[in-house]
């Protein structure tokens, strides 16, 4: 399944945005000296997944991987990235923990 190219954000600058949102908002927790939630490992961010909205905490490295990439093109067109209620990938939740799952 191949990317379109968009004409808005370049794909790092999106990813920057992505990361930025994700790295500080999540259901009510410990946060650090720098706003960043206390069960994030350095290296992950958290994704709201299904229709619960269930949290996930994945590594960044998933962001250049083309399935992830897909996922991603999905959240931008059905959600858009400029909202405070965290990156919601828009699939099935035994989808999306199988796709992570080959992804590991």
């Amino acid at each position: 399944m191949a990317i379109r190219k968009s004409n808005k954000l370049p794909q790092t600058a999106v990813i920057k945005q992505i990361l930025k949102r994700c790295s500080s908002l999540g259901k009510k927790q410990s946060y650090d000296e720098q706003d960043l939630p206390l069960d994030v490992p350095k290296g992950h961010f958290v994704v709201y997944v299904g229709e619960n909205r269930t949290r996930h905490i994945i590594p960044i490295s998933f962001l250049t991987r083309p399935e992830f990439q897909s996922l991603l093109h999905q959240a931008e067109e059905e959600f858009g990235f400029n909202h405070d209620n965290g990156l919601t990938i828009p699939c099935q939740e035994h989808v999306f923990q199988s796709l992570t799952s080959m992804l590991r």
